[in-house]
């Protein structure tokens, strides 16, 4: 048995380009893990281990390591910077205890990196950050803290402060010991010296000292009434108060230095022991019932407890298909049976590992705290609930963003359809934000991703990973239908003609329900003219319309029906013919209803040069953007818009051309708005010849 308190379960997340994947390769090389250290642009890192990842230069699946420093097992997780993989990120964070965010020193907190901080508040992450790139043109520390202020409205309490800065930056002065850690030029991580701090810097350092010991004894009244009489508390003392401070997100320590040059970076990994929490000071899962509620019950992180795990991520790679479980309580031994509580089917765990990335060491036990691998798994998904069979439980499930943009693909050659259906499946157990249908009309396969990148990234891992050629076609956005206007409208349906007849009736009214609500349906009817027990059968035809709109066939939302008449026949009503019923009143009653069409409007955030402000303005109004919010920084101007999905295909390349180069962005849903008319009849246009062709 290992002691839970020396364990440190931590992410590693930020922006895209902010240097995530070159901090887990220092910290895998200072912890020895491995010997040789590859670099992102030569597309040899350790984590990024696909090919696409390589080539791209990004990262994204998320990868776990195990390594250690200090006596304390680190369980590190790489996970992607970019929007289209958030999935990655948010699946991440729910198994985590800590994090660290990192930040580029030149870019500072980017779009992404909101989202990702956004994130890690909603999961109640602890988190140190690293300010990196410091050697970099333009990069400043002190502007990066301020922006971590500003925009992201949390506390950084400042631990180390850069000496030099660009080509000039040298290391680092850690505040609280006082001590300048100066590396040399060979580059190696090992290869610095610890000295005063230089003379210049002496005025800073005891004034960043001052508020940093001010904010940490906040954790403690004690020792705050003490420091306030003039006693400043011993090193343990504000080691203690930070550490309670980080864990009640009250503040994050803050770091800074250059991963690629090796310059830092053993502060981070003290600050990792020191601050954040073990995986039995993190509160512990909440436990649900079959309904999803949560029971007042918790998942207790204690090797002692009854098993519960959450599996949070499938991989399928040359070995099988790999289950990702954190272990919350418990024991696990090799050839034990659990149970799949969401399944309610038992599986025999045959081969356990633990992974180094692409490279795995066999293991015969794992308990409460570890991320482990279990190889095999059969009907497991991601956010499936694993436990003792005996002690069945569900712990909090995840909860994925819906897809907004699909597209249609088809084999090169005929053989390759069968080929195609397995490796989507895979593909589809890993990935919970993709996901893929077949349109009953023209028989196609309809991939739905979170963006471009995402599903280029998937067309190209199905032709070299699985060998599957495809003919993609045009990106297709999600659109939606609902109604404007309430109407009262009455249906019948009879059927006499031989054999047992079919009777229903049904008065209705129909109108438009508040925004996200879906489908609701109630019944008023007084004095049994349409009996109870057929109810549900006319809520069951209503809703199953509900997948086809009137327009162009596509989903409705936000309608409220409600049944207040009728009438039937002993002999000849069903539940059936009310159900029918029911479908004909939809077809009948919908063109009446105002139908409007409804499309997907993402939050935009675009991040320019300031020379360019106007061009990219001009640009998102001609895509129908609405302008929210508009914020200078110090090396640009952020621009916050909604803009319908459908004007944002290949924006990128506007961007790029708009900005020189410079300009980046993010987008992610935001929520659905009515079509204006001419686009509305042009959405509907397209379907209709779309329909004919396949006809034809």
């Amino acid at each position: 048995m290992t002691d839970l308190s020396k364990y440190r379960n931590i992410g590693i997340f930020a922006h895209v380009d902010a240097g995530k994947t070159t901090t887990t390769e220092r910290i895998l090389k200072l912890t020895g893990t491995i010997h040789k250290t590859g670099e992102v642009h030569d597309g040899e890192s350790t984590t990024d281990f696909m090919e696409q990842e390589a080539e791209r230069g990004i990262t994204i699946q998320s990868a776990a390591v195990s390594c250690f420093w200090k006596d304390h097992r680190f369980n590190v997780i790489d996970t992607p910077g970019h929007v289209d993989f958030t999935v990655e990120v948010y699946r991440s964070l729910k198994v985590l205890d800590g994090g660290i965010g990192v930040f580029c020193g030149s870019g500072g907190v980017e779009p992404q990196s909101e989202t990702n901080w956004r994130y890690a508040n909603e999961s109640e992450v602890a988190r140190i950050i690293f300010v990196n790139k410091l050697d970099r043109m333009g990069a400043d520390f002190y502007r990066v803290t301020e922006q971590v202020r500003k925009v992201l409205g949390a506390t950084p309490l400042i631990m180390t402060l850069p000496i030099g800065i660009e080509d000039d930056f040298k290391g680092v002065v850690d505040v609280l010991s006082r001590k300048a850690y100066i590396w040399d030029e060979t580059g190696l991580p090992e290869n610095y010296t610890v000295e005063d701090v230089p003379a210049d810097m002496v005025d800073d350092v005891e004034q960043y000292r001052e508020e940093m010991i001010e904010t940490a004894v906040e954790q403690d009244d004690e020792l705050m009434m003490a420091y306030m009489e003039g006693e400043e508390p011993s090193v343990e003392e504000i080691k203690r108060c930070i550490r309670k401070g980080t864990r009640d997100l009250a503040f994050f320590p803050t770091y800074c230095g250059s991963a690629f040059k090796n310059k830092g970076m053993q502060l981070v990994l003290d600050a990792v022991v020191d601050y954040l929490p073990s995986p039995t000071e993190v509160d512990p899962q909440p436990l649900m019932d079959e309904e999803g509620n949560e029971t007042g019950d918790h998942a207790i992180v204690s090797a002692d407890e009854t098993f519960k795990a959450l599996a949070f991520k499938i991989m399928d790679d040359r070995f099988g298909a790999l289950t990702f479980v954190r272990i919350y309580s418990g024991k696990l031994n090799k050839g034990d049976t659990i149970l799949n509580s969401f399944t309610g089917k038992t599986e025999r765990v045959g081969r356990m590992v633990e992974m180094q990335a692409d490279d795995r060491k066999e293991l015969s036990f794992a308990q409460a705290g570890d991320i482990i691998a279990i190889v095999g798994m059969k009907n497991v998904q991601t956010g499936h609930t694993l436990c003792d069979p005996k002690h069945p439980v569900t712990l909090e499930p995840m909860v994925f963003p819906t897809p907004v943009i699909s597209i249609a693909v088809q084999p090169k050659d005929k053989g390759g359809s069968e080929k195609m259906g397995i490796a989507i499946g895979k593909m589809v157990a890993e990935d919970p934000s993709f996901q893929v249908e077949t349109d009953e009309d023209s028989g196609e396969t309809i991939l739905k991703g979170m963006g471009e990148l995402h599903l280029d990234i998937k067309v190209d891992i199905l032709k070299r990973t699985y060998g599957v050629d495809l003919i993609v076609g045009q990106p297709q956005v999600a659109y939606r239908e609902t109604i404007t206007k309430e109407i009262e409208d009455s249906y019948t349906h009879k059927k006499q003609s031989g054999g047992s007849g079919q009777f229903g009736k049904i008065d209705y009214r129909i109108k438009p329900g508040e925004q996200n609500s879906g489908f609701t349906f109630k019944s008023t009817v007084v004095g049994g003219n349409v009996p109870k027990e057929f109810w549900p059968a006319i809520e069951k035809g209503f809703a199953g319309m509900m997948d086809h709109g009137v327009l162009a066939g596509f989903p409705t939302l936000d309608v409220e029906v409600e049944l207040f008449d009728g009438g039937f026949h002993a002999v000849d009503s069903s539940a059936v013919a009310f159900e029918i019923a029911a479908k004909g009143a939809f077809r009948q009653s919908m063109p009446k209803a105002g139908a409007q069409l409804l499309e997907p409007i993402m939050a935009v955030d675009v991040f320019t040069p300031e020379d360019h402000v106007g061009d990219v303005i001009g640009d998102l109004n001609r895509r129908r953007g609405m302008i929210k919010d508009q914020e200078a920084g110090v090396t640009g101007v952020r621009i916050k818009a909604d803009v319908p999905l459908s004007e944002m295909f290949g924006y990128i390349g506007s961007l790029r051309t708009m900005t020189s180069g410079r300009g980046q962005f993010s987008m992610e849903f935001a929520h659905y708005a009515p079509c204006p008319a001419n686009v509305s009849e042009q959405v509907i246009a397209d379907v209709k010849a779309r329909k004919e062709a396949e006809k034809k």
